[in-house]
């Protein structure tokens, strides 16, 4: 079977695993964290046809003939997406969550270009941050909607 991921047609032999580990054990896209493997904590959210899922219940059969992003794909060669340096500009502690805040994040600001402070707050809630760096996550989502309008 085939899959679309981060714009690249790859072909995956076990399309009855779980995305998360179609994406990390055959494509070498370590970059999508498993989490609790329930759904609950968002480590493993990749965006499909951009919109986010989580990739720990997701059958990559499921996502066939569909555009598969994950963190990896956010950025457009050496060009990081405004999510990725705004995060980096707010770290958080262990970064464990990041991939599932940045994945969200993007798609937020995909459908929301200037998102409120409620909206980042419903997106980024969504995502469960072992370290409490909820205050960072929420300014470097507000950031990344500001160097978004820069970049027009």
């Amino acid at each position: 079977m085939q899959l679309s991921v981060n714009g690249r047609r790859r072909e995956v032999a076990y399309p009855d695993e779980m995305l998360v580990w179609v994406l990390r054990d055959e494509l070498g896209l370590t970059g999508t964290h498993y989490g609790c493997g329930i759904g609950a904590c968002g480590s493993c959210t990749v965006l499909l046809d951009g919109q986010v899922a989580r990739a720990c219940l997701t059958p990559a059969r499921a996502a066939a003939g569909r555009e598969v992003t994950t963190v990896e794909g956010l950025a457009r060669g050496e060009q990081l997406h405004p999510v990725q340096r705004a995060f980096l500009e707010n770290p958080l502690q262990c970064g464990w969550c990041l991939p599932g805040h940045l994945m969200s994040a993007a798609a937020l600001l995909e459908r929301t270009p200037d998102p409120t402070d409620a909206q980042i707050e419903e997106a980024a809630g969504v995502n469960l941050c072992r370290c409490g760096g909820y205050n960072a996550i929420r300014r470097a989502v507000a950031r990344a909607a500001e160097l978004k309008r820069e970049d027009g």
